[in-house]
């Protein structure tokens, strides 16, 4: 581990967390970005292991960033990865939150909120192309994303476990018939 590493870690996850309007989805583009194509801390079949293993685990999504700390720089990694993910974000919120109620009905802020939901989406759309760019699956990795996100549309209180399993369960028996 080094200094270096840790002030990366902040450097890369602070303004991120800023960032994540729209959740943890947001932030999967530019956090496999940086972790995999800048620093090379992660392959991508790395990544995308940690990123399965946060997704069904309890807690939110973006615990993916406390595993990537404890990969760079073990258990300081993973604290000063989680406190930088969280800790901005944390502070913005309660900032915006102490005012934001008592302008409610204000022209501006209906067109603030308007104006953010396109863009949520859009980060979360780039965080699913992020992963489905440096997964191996080709195109039936695309087409489970798409019927995966139609289940999700139709049940929406589906747990994450149950469609990675599934969809293991499906590539492993793809794999197992094409041999």
């Amino acid at each position: 581990m080094r200094d270096s590493d840790l002030l990366a870690l902040v450097a890369i996850l602070a303004p991120l967390s800023i960032a994540s309007i729209g959740g943890a989805a947001s932030v999967y583009a530019p956090l496999q970005h940086q972790t995999v194509d800048v620093h090379h801390w992660l392959t991508g079949q790395e990544f995308i292991d940690l990123f399965a293993i946060a997704r069904v685990t309890p807690g939110p999504g973006t615990m993916l960033a406390t595993l990537i700390g404890w990969k760079v720089a073990g258990l300081p990694g993973a604290l000063v990865a989680t406190l930088a993910l969280f800790l901005p974000a944390t502070l913005v919120c309660y900032a915006v939150a102490r005012v934001w109620n008592r302008y409610r009905g204000k022209p501006w802020h209906e067109a603030f909120e308007q104006g953010l939901a396109p863009i949520g989406a859009g980060l979360l759309f780039a965080g699913v192309l992020a992963i489905l760019r440096i997964g191996a699956g080709g195109p039936l990795s695309w087409v489970t994303a798409a019927g995966v996100a139609g289940l999700l549309v139709w049940r929406p209180k589906l747990h994450p476990f149950a469609l990675l399993t599934a969809g293991a369960v499906l590539f492993i028996a793809l794999q197992w018939v094409s041999k």
